[in-house]
């Protein structure tokens, strides 16, 4: 291979300014140094790239036609390669592993996804997500690099954390309930129905000392709204949850004279392992997101 990638750049700038001098121009080189580049490429990939008339532009032939998009395609790829390069000398992240619990609220989660990817296009993106507990352990097993998670009191040491926002808590139980029939709901009513609590005993959320001596227990928040929407018994649940589309109309949110305060929504990472640019990033993303709807 002969060609250079000086010669690709001058073959695609000629075949959009449809002009050997409009090239020269946008580029600032000679106009008979474009000429001989071009037709050096062309004798070296052994096809003609343009037709040449006197008096006209040049034209793109069929064989020119085919080799643009590759020809775009290389540079391209060169871009991707000099952004990659620079990144990792500025310290950057070639890869970035998210858990997030699977009760966070979504939008705020796919909004910042999303101009993550116009901000770092070059970057590799894991998410997962899991029931309470398995962003903890996803970070201490070194399974992710970031977590998006609710406060709890037993945070592993290993784990530092940034309080990013607060999620709302709401008293629920299924449209057909015995419960549901009450304009307001004091803590003996609640005390005298099955409680659909989240799990485990250790969790350390909020809530997390039943007031019904009858209950149950769940690790999703999701899976306790299926048990609540079938009348199983009432739990407290994030709002977002409860008004989540699958669930309207089947979960009724309960004036109560106790409700467990706000969620917490924290940001965590391993302390040994700082973030970089692009989790730092994505953090502050987050926070304004999270915030917004707050």
């Amino acid at each position: 291979m002969q060609w250079s990638l000086d010669q690709v750049r001058l073959f695609v700038s000629v075949a959009e300014t449809c002009s050997f001098s409009a090239a020269a121009r946008r580029l600032g080189r000679a106009q008979s140094a474009i000429s001989s580049s071009i037709a050096l490429l062309e004798a070296d990939l052994g096809v003609l790239l343009f037709e040449r008339s006197s008096g006209r532009q040049p034209r793109l032939t069929e064989s020119g036609r085919a080799l643009l998009d590759e020809a775009r395609e290389i540079l391209r790829h060169c871009e991707r390669l000099e952004s990659r390069a620079l990144g990792l000398t500025q310290g950057e992240e070639t890869r970035l592993r998210l858990a997030h619990d699977e009760a966070m609220p979504y939008q705020p989660i796919v909004n910042s996804l999303e101009t993550l990817a116009a901000a770092y296009p070059f970057l590799d993106v894991q998410l997962a997500s899991g029931a309470q507990g398995e962003v903890a352990r996803k970070l201490l097993d070194r399974r992710a690099d970031l977590g998006l998670m609710f406060h709890h009191e037993h945070m592993p040491d290993a784990l530092e954390r940034r309080r990013l926002s607060l999620v709302e808590m709401v008293t629920v139980c299924g449209a057909g309930h015995p419960l549901a029939r009450h304009a307001r709901i004091t803590r003996q009513q609640l005390a005298q129905h099955r409680q659909i609590l989240i799990a485990p005993y250790q969790s350390g959320y909020p809530g997390g000392e039943p007031i019904s001596p009858h209950v149950w227990r769940a690790d999703s928040f999701y899976v306790t709204a299926e048990l609540v929407m079938r009348d199983i018994g009432w739990a407290w649940l994030p709002r977002h949850v409860a008004r989540y589309p699958t669930y309207l109309n089947h979960l009724v949110e309960l004036a109560s004279d106790w409700t467990p305060p706000p969620l917490v929504v924290e940001l965590v990472w391993r302390r040994d392992e700082p973030q970089g640019p692009a989790a730092r990033w994505l953090g502050e993303h987050f926070a304004e997101q999270l915030q917004a709807i707050g």
